[in-house]
């Protein structure tokens, strides 16, 4: 799980992101972000609903998506906040699969260039 301060935790955040942020669809999932200062850490948010699958399913799938959000923080993003919707198809697609849709969609979003 990513430290607190990469986490988006209030509702009205969440709601910011979605309405008011660039939005990327895929197979797997629509990826909402929104620019902020460029020096304030990233932070991300998951909603995965019922369609996706059961709890056991659901929790599998906010795993996995947080592991890929934990492997692009390491590559320094920052100044941005995003949500990922996961879509029901994301229940059954494999780890991979679903890091490459992530990866496709941030590479599509105009977010700041990593800190060097």
């Amino acid at each position: 799980m990513p430290a607190r301060q990469h986490r988006i935790t209030r509702g009205e955040d969440y709601r910011r992101v979605v309405r008011t942020g660039r939005r990327v669809g895929g197979a797997l999932c629509i990826t909402h972000a929104v620019l902020h200062v460029p020096e304030a850490p990233a932070r991300f948010g998951f909603i995965v609903s019922k369609t996706v699958g059961n709890a056991v399913t659901r929790n599998r799938v906010r795993r996995r998506l947080t592991t890929i959000v934990e492997r692009r923080l390491q590559r320094g993003l920052t100044g941005v906040d995003i949500v990922f919707r996961a879509l029901p198809a994301s229940a059954t697609a494999s780890f991979t699969l679903l890091e490459h849709e992530v990866n496709r969609s941030l590479d599509r979003l105009p977010l700041p260039s990593p800190r060097s």
